[in-house]
């Protein structure tokens, strides 16, 4: 019950009148750098933002005299 080859062809034959032969190279580019990308961006390690206890105000720019 899945895809079989006369499907798969169909497709192609489909994706080849719509966006023509000289797309597909671009487009199967495009698509495995997508892939790669999300592939490595899913392998990093979330990122965590680290800011310090005291907001910036005027006052702390200062040194706290005015």
């Amino acid at each position: 019950m899945g895809i079989g080859w006369q499907e798969l062809l169909v497709v192609f034959v489909v994706i080849l009148v719509i966006f023509g032969a000289r797309k597909l190279p671009e487009i199967g580019s495009g698509l495995g750098r997508a892939i790669r990308n999300f592939r490595s961006a899913m392998s990093e390690p979330d990122e965590v933002e680290i800011t310090s206890s005291k907001a910036k105000t005027p006052d702390n720019e200062l040194g706290g005299k005015v």
